[in-house]
């Protein structure tokens, strides 16, 4: 469980080692065998590979050597790496733990998590590879650890630690300034976009401030001296814009897969993905086009007017603050959180069989499902690249109920990866768990005028839901409705 959690950098065997030596380090209350003392253990656990110290990694030598003889396939690491670390603990207490949604629940909350559930549902929306049993490690394959007297070791950290420390307090200034000078800030030529292929290098630096060098230098610095995970992927890092929005000045630089955004003394990082034309966000509802993306349009059609490669406010209008934006070219965008548009897609119940799923612009229809849809999906915590509705069943829920729509979106993140995750729109919109875009089916339990409880499921055309674990099942017009007590485990199959 440590080892799934760790963040996902660096070798696997140091991984490994670091995982058996967190483990190792909560054996002081592994002799209460109750259920509440494993709790606290587990607890304890996750909180120290949620947020390794750096310290772990000193002295790993006997942990290394104590490595078993096969190491566990990199696949599943790789795609959980790309979690949002809490939405990674959920997953693996999931799907590896084989825990209960109120144990995982109950567990987050130890875990100082405010909201959970959302947490939660995001955990059972990935799509990552399934771990096979042999990369849980059984204790009898494990070599014993033989660790020696720590304390020639600690005196010498310490020692250094406080060299280190004087340093430090005499040379801060000389630090900062060596931190600027180590990350180069880098325009494209104007022109460049216009030469080769079109990618995100050849974005010109744009806004009214990109000739300030003095600006540019103090957002690269402060860039430079972010932590770790957050500081630029090379030493180098692109401008692509310095401009003053709202009053403020703004420099947006970019490094590799990284986009990082200074003002008023703060900076933002956030994943950007490779898409070379998604328009990026700038605040108060203005975006950064492609220099080939000249003339974006309203989503009446009409011209949305742009200055300088930079648009006139515009925002979804939703409630909150989700949804279609602009089109640009031959695909729509809209805001779903994230420091880039995200291309939108939709997938109407009825579709030319064999059409292809190439972006398009949203027609009306769709794009009025699309403000439906984007206020009941949950926030992603991790920036999107593209999101595709897949509009599968509609009709009437039974029993008095109100005419519905169910949908399987499938998203797209910038930093790699997908999920898809089924949602019922109507009088009260409800997330209804993972789903499959290519055999969409999902269902839900749902209370009727009356106040009795009926369990219902949609499934897509040509497809039929099959429920187990509900009394009275009948299916009309590939609507399942049957009965039974709420909470109660069901599984559902579309045939």
């Amino acid at each position: 469980m440590a080892y799934f959690v760790l963040p996902g950098r660096g070798k696997r065997v140091y991984r490994l080692a670091i995982a058996r030596r967190i483990v190792d380090s909560t054996s002081r209350g592994a002799r209460d065998r109750s259920a509440a003392g494993h709790a606290r253990r587990r607890t304890r656990v996750l909180r120290r590979a949620l947020r390794p110290s750096r310290r772990l990694q000193i002295g790993l030598g006997p942990w290394l050597r104590a490595l078993p003889a096969r190491l566990p396939d990199p696949a599943l690491t790789a795609a959980l790496s790309r979690l949002d670390p809490h939405v990674r603990v959920a997953y693996v207490l999931r799907n590896v733990e084989g825990m209960p949604r109120y144990a995982v629940r109950d567990q987050l909350i130890e875990l100082r998590v405010r909201d959970p559930w959302p947490v939660i549902r995001a955990a059972e929306a990935v799509e990552v590879p399934v771990p096979r049993r042999g990369d849980r490690f059984e204790a009898e394959l494990l070599r014993p650890v033989r660790t020696r007297s720590v304390i020639p070791l600690a005196a010498a950290v310490f020692l250094t630690a406080a060299l280190v420390g004087a340093l430090l307090v005499t040379e801060r200034e000389g630090a900062r300034e060596a931190s600027a000078r180590g990350l180069g800030l880098v325009t494209a030529a104007p022109d460049a976009w216009t030469r080769g292929a079109r990618s995100l290098d050849v974005w010109p630096a744009r806004g009214d401030l990109a000739g300030d060098r003095a600006f540019g230098r103090r957002g690269a610095a402060v860039w430079a001296a972010e932590p770790g995970g957050r500081r630029p992927d090379s030493g180098v890092a692109q401008l692509l814009y310095a401009g003053t929005v709202d009053g403020v000045p703004l420099a947006v630089m970019r490094s590799g897969g990284r986009l990082a955004r200074y003002a008023s003394g703060r900076l933002d990082v956030a994943a950007i993905g490779a898409d070379p034309s998604a328009p990026i966000a700038l605040g108060g509802g203005r975006y950064l086009l492609s220099p080939w993306d000249a003339r974006p349009e309203t989503l009446a059609g009409g011209r949305l007017a742009a200055s300088g490669g930079v648009t006139a406010p515009v925002r979804p209008g939703t409630g909150c603050g989700r949804g279609p934006l602009f089109h640009l070219g031959a695909r729509t965008v809209g805001g779903l959180g994230g420091p880039r548009a995200a291309v939108l897609g939709y997938r109407p119940p009825v579709r030319r069989p064999g059409g292809p799923d190439r972006p398009a612009v949203l027609g009306r229809t769709a794009r009025a499902f699309w403000k439906r849809l984007a206020c009941a999906v949950p926030a992603s915590s991790r920036p999107l690249s593209a999101a595709t509705a897949s509009h599968f069943w509609s009709g009437t829920l039974p029993h008095g109920g109100e005419s519905a729509d169910w949908t399987c979106t499938r998203v797209a993140y910038a930093d790699g990866g997908a999920a898809s995750f089924a949602t019922l729109l109507g009088a009260e919109n409800r997330a209804t768990g993972a789903c499959d875009v290519q055999r969409p089916v999902s269902g839900t339990w749902w209370r009727a005028a009356s106040g009795r409880w009926y369990y219902v499921a949609a499934a897509g055309r040509g497809l039929a839901p099959h429920a187990e674990g509900v009394r009275g099942a009948a299916t009309r017009d590939r609507l399942l409705v049957g009965r039974g007590t709420p909470g109660t485990a069901v599984t559902l199959t579309a045939r």
